[in-house]
């Protein structure tokens, strides 16, 4: 059986990232970059004000105060003509260039005006050194460096960083869609009262939402029954997405009818089975839909029509946990993020937990900030069909070491819901 690890890599390495397309910028958020973005210019492109204030030759703050005759009034936006000499200033706003001969910036609020004069100014102690206030041409960024990498979220400081490049419009990669197939006898609308042996389909709607709170497009495509027919007509409407989620029917049930359908509609397994609780019986496989079906690769094409295509386990929590660890690999992987794994932080542990069984344990858990600094908790929770634990949960522990005590305060890996 797979460990967490081995699992993740496979999905790594047989999803492909989706094809690129070019965007207007104000669309592009929430997208991936798909190629690097390269200053074309000195940013800033000439020495700025980052005060307002005074600019002025350092060699005339050496005793103060000191009495300067102003010469000009310089505006973001306008060039500066008058060089600044010896006993001269110039009135600068921040931003504005600095003008010839001025080597440092005196914040307004160490100067006053002359009593009498329009265009006096006495500049106040402290001293400053050459330099100080005034942002350098090219500081922030040299003209040909790479300042956004591809297989970067952009996010809004992107889009403001692309502005500032001249990017009117960039090349991303397209947002996966994923279709959620809930399966099961049992199932029945949210709406309806269960009556004896049912449960009403609370997957669908979890599944749907995790993912459209992630930033991912996601559809519902309703219940499939436990038989063939039923099974093969809703997953042949799910190939026809990005990805495929469906919910029950991969474990080792009579009716866990899933992967035999699967391969019937010419799907490529991957594998089947992760050593994990809860989430063991999860399945990940995929196909290449511009390719007869006897022929499709473990790795599918990446210019092909394809779907991956996960099977999760029907138990809620069980649902929950491998679409976060696993499905979320898979549509960063797709969508061209450069580091597609889940990335945990660390915690210290509040309360005492011991993890009983041979799987490691990914158990639901609130995670708060102290002032000294993260603290997990587990939540009371009686295992995967348990689904009303996780509303006081916002984070999963994950508990690798099996059969053992975890201590207050020690370390573990928390993934964030």
């Amino acid at each position: 059986m797979l460990s967490v690890s081995e699992a993740l890599d496979l999905i790594e390495r047989t999803v492909n990232p989706l094809l690129e397309f070019r965007v207007p910028l104000g669309e592009a958020l929430g997208l991936v970059l798909a190629d690097g973005a390269v200053a074309d210019l000195d940013s800033p492109p000439f020495d700025k004000a980052l005060m307002d204030g005074y600019a002025v030759q350092s060699t005339d703050l050496a005793r103060l105060p000191v009495e300067l005759t102003v010469i000009e009034e310089a505006l973001a936006g306008v060039v500066p003509w008058k060089v600044v000499g010896p006993g001269e200033a110039t009135r600068i706003m921040t931003g504005a260039p600095i003008p010839r001969g001025a080597d440092v910036v005196v914040p307004v609020e160490q100067t006053r005006l002359v009593a009498g004069s329009s265009c006096r100014v006495e500049i106040q102690p402290p001293s400053l050194v050459p330099g100080k206030h005034i942002l350098r041409r090219g500081e922030s960024t040299k003209a040909g460096t790479t300042v956004i990498p591809a297989g970067r979220l952009l996010r809004c400081t992107e889009i403001g960083c692309l502005a500032e490049l001249g990017r009117q419009t960039v090349r991303v990669i397209r947002r996966p869609r994923i279709a959620v197939l809930p399966t099961g006898d049992e199932l029945v609308p949210v709406g309806e009262k269960p009556g004896p042996g049912q449960i009403r389909n609370s997957n669908e709607a979890m599944l749907v939402a995790q993912l459209r709170q992630a930033g991912y497009d996601a559809f519902p495509l309703g219940i499939a029954r436990d038989n063939r027919h039923d099974l093969r007509t809703q997953i042949d409407r799910g190939l026809e997405y990005d990805v495929l989620v469906i919910s029950g029917g991969v474990s080792a049930g009579k009716v866990d009818l899933v992967p035999v359908v699967l391969a019937e509609a010419g799907v490529t397994q991957v594998f089947h089975k992760v050593r994990l609780k809860p989430g063991q019986p999860l399945w990940f496989g995929g196909i290449d839909r511009a390719q007869p079906e006897s022929t499709a690769p473990t790795n599918f094409g990446k210019m092909g029509k394809y779907c991956y295509v996960f099977g999760l386990p029907g138990n809620p929590v069980s649902s929950l946990v491998c679409c976060e660890l696993f499905v979320k690999t898979a549509l960063r992987r797709l969508g061209g993020l450069s580091e597609a794994r889940p990335k945990p932080i660390f915690a210290r542990l509040a309360t005492a937990y011991r993890n009983v069984g041979n799987r490691p344990t990914y158990h639901p858990a609130r995670l708060e900030w102290t002032s000294d600094g993260a603290q997990v908790t587990p939540v009371r929770w009686i295992g995967s069909a348990d689904l009303s634990a996780t509303v006081e949960a916002n984070a999963m522990i994950a508990f690798e070491e099996t059969d053992r005590e975890y201590t207050p305060g020690e370390l573990v890996a928390v993934h964030q819901w």
